[in-house]
């Protein structure tokens, strides 16, 4: 089970690939997504042992230089995170509808993170930066009560940092709406 991940975003392609490299040769760490994202970013996120994801950032910060936009180490994820990321959700029930929108990929996990903490939801998916400009959003499903009070506490890392675009809770979207999104 992953419990710690870090993040670097990167703003060359290139040098985001030679930083992936350095990272996973400088600590055992697991590489999960290294990849181009909009606008012609670059993303490397790992998981591991705390002290390894550590290291490995610090020594993607170092390779990455200037070329760094933001990074996370985020201990003790929840175990739907690193699902919600790969878009390899199962969810059985639908209901309330949550939606989370970022500028940023490092506060769109943090959030994630925290709102699948803060109240007993399902998250539907995390998408980092792909074909939307750059920016980053969450998808969550629950009663009303609980989707409100993940969407609430989601929206408080957003608005905290600058990050936050914006935030909805549909309380009975449509059947094919939610279809459309798993």
């Amino acid at each position: 089970m992953i419990r710690t991940i870090g993040l670097l975003e990167l703003n060359s392609i290139a040098k985001g690939i030679e930083v992936a490299d350095y990272m996973i040769k400088a600590a055992e760490v697991e590489l999960l997504r290294a990849n181009p994202i909009c606008p012609g970013k670059y993303i490397v996120l790992i998981s591991g042992e705390v002290g390894a994801v550590k290291a490995s950032i610090e020594v993607g910060e170092d390779i990455g230089g200037a070329f760094v936009v933001d990074k996370l180490v985020l201990p003790s994820v929840h175990p739907q995170l690193i699902k919600s990321i790969h878009g390899a959700t199962e969810i059985n029930e639908r209901n309330s509808l949550g939606i989370l929108e970022f500028f940023s990929v490092a506060t769109a996990i943090i959030a994630a993170d925290a709102a699948a903490k803060a109240a007993s939801i399902d998250l539907m998916e995390v998408r980092v930066g792909f074909g939307i400009g750059g920016k980053s959003f969450i998808t969550l499903t629950g009663d009303v009560s609980a989707v409100e009070e993940a969407v609430e506490t989601g929206a408080m890392i957003g608005k905290n940092n600058g990050m936050l675009v914006n935030k909805v809770v549909i309380p009975s979207p449509r059947k094919e709406l939610f279809d459309k999104l798993l």
